[in-house]
């Protein structure tokens, strides 16, 4: 099940906002399954701009390499670097130790843009 409260892309990412007028990212459920065990997590630094729908890192897994991408166009304010270190972390807890980066947006509303977590069910059920 897709937690209600978070925000959601159709490459497999969540968006939640945090604190500081920034919003925290990750992969779904849904995708560290499809993706099997991950074993290397490449993260953007801390106040590397990005752009939305653009590549902003890349998870490899024991079954390929993919690219991680920005739901949302700004800055990003912190990374999760225990994912250094434990990778797994993204398969054993995707919506909470296992979050990937934080992004301080450039426009405050593009979440409001993304799929809501029905919208999301919808398009994992539909493939």
């Amino acid at each position: 099940m897709n937690p209600q409260d978070l925000k959601y892309t159709a490459e497999h990412e969540w968006v939640k906002e945090v604190g500081d007028d920034a919003v925290r990212i990750g992969i779904t459920d849904f995708a560290q399954d499809a993706l099997g065990d991950i074993v290397y997590v490449n993260l953007p630094e801390v106040g590397q701009d990005v752009e939305a729908g653009s590549a902003m890192g890349e998870l490899e897994s024991t079954k390929s390499v993919s690219d991680l991408f920005a739901p949302v166009s700004g800055t990003v304010s912190a990374r999760n670097d225990a994912l250094d270190s434990n990778p797994e972390l993204c398969n054993s807890d995707p919506y909470g130790a296992g979050w990937i980066v934080e992004i301080r947006p450039s426009e405050p509303s593009q979440a409001d843009r993304l799929l809501t977590a029905h919208e999301y069910g919808t398009t994992i059920t539909s493939n």
